[in-house]
């Protein structure tokens, strides 16, 4: 009796573990997949806005979800989408609480940015669910917008421009990182590779890598202009995701600088689709 009693237990435990880990993987793999939307909508626009088009919308996520709400099902795409990156916030909640993958996943170092990216999954998923119950009362405003306003309330308060500056460097950082770890291919530390074939690990790679370089670079570029903004104390400085990539056009390379960032954006998100199907969470 005793034994089939503690089988029991076990089997019960065993299959609890089982849904859990079920509902991880089913929630990263939905987020992974709607940050590929993401992504590749706004490096279509930006790719407009570089040959002289966009139709007035911004290469931002509130350019990317009017153009998800002009097509036919607009409403049920933006409603999906959104749930997905609420399982994008839910996983990496669970990373923060339970750690990630790896023989260091238990660590501060693993599982600090994991909760900043469920902050930071959860505030893009509310505006994208807001977007999607009330689409006539907009997204909440362009990235440009409310990068100024922010950065001008930031400075408002004591240390203001320091705290800006910090910020600032933070994500020039952050951005370097992201490239040099891309073009390394670090992400591949994080795949079934027994899964892939030839011809989907070359897809990875060349997306992993093209893709995670342009996203860093746009990272490194936003940073830099913040930082400014600290230097000369003012707000104006500070740009959004659109400003950031309508800059690259302002280089001596011009709008070709901007199309080959937005092209890495696209590739960038082709690389969320395929990490939705590879990637070990």
């Amino acid at each position: 009796m005793a034994t089939r009693v503690l089988t029991g237990t076990t089997g019960r435990a065993r299959a609890r573990r089982l849904a859990d880990g079920s509902a991880r993987e089913s929630a990263a793999r939905a987020g992974l997949t709607a940050r590929g939307v993401i992504y590749l909508l706004v490096g279509l626009l930006a790719l407009q806005i570089a040959f002289g088009g966009g139709g007035g919308r911004e290469a931002d996520r509130s350019g990317a979800l009017e153009e998800l709400a002009a097509k036919p099902f607009g409403s049920v795409l933006l409603w999906a989408l959104g749930i997905g990156l609420v399982g994008m916030a839910l996983w990496r909640l669970s990373e923060a609480l339970f750690g990630t993958i790896g023989a260091d996943g238990r660590k501060a170092k693993k599982r600090l940015p994991a909760a900043a990216r469920c902050v930071f999954y959860g505030f893009v998923a509310y505006s994208v669910l807001a977007f999607a119950a009330s689409p006539s009362h907009g997204s909440g405003g362009s990235s440009d917008q409310q990068s100024r306003d922010v950065t001008a309330r930031v400075m408002e308060v004591t240390a203001g421009r320091w705290l800006v500056g910090a910020a600032g460097a933070g994500i020039v950082i952050a951005g370097v990182v992201i490239a040099v770890q891309a073009a390394r291919r670090s992400f591949r530390k994080k795949l079934k590779t027994g899964e892939l074939a030839p011809w989907s690990r070359k897809l990875v790679d060349v997306t992993g890598v093209a893709g995670g370089v342009a996203r860093g670079a746009v990272f490194a570029t936003a940073g830099a202009f913040a930082v400014r903004a600290a230097v000369d104390y003012d707000a104006d400085r500070a740009k959004g995701l659109d400003d950031t990539l309508r800059s690259f056009a302002d280089t001596p390379l011009g709008p070709w600088l901007l199309a080959l960032v937005a092209a890495g954006l696209v590739l960038f998100g082709v690389f969320s689709f395929a990490l939705a199907r590879w990637r070990r969470v």
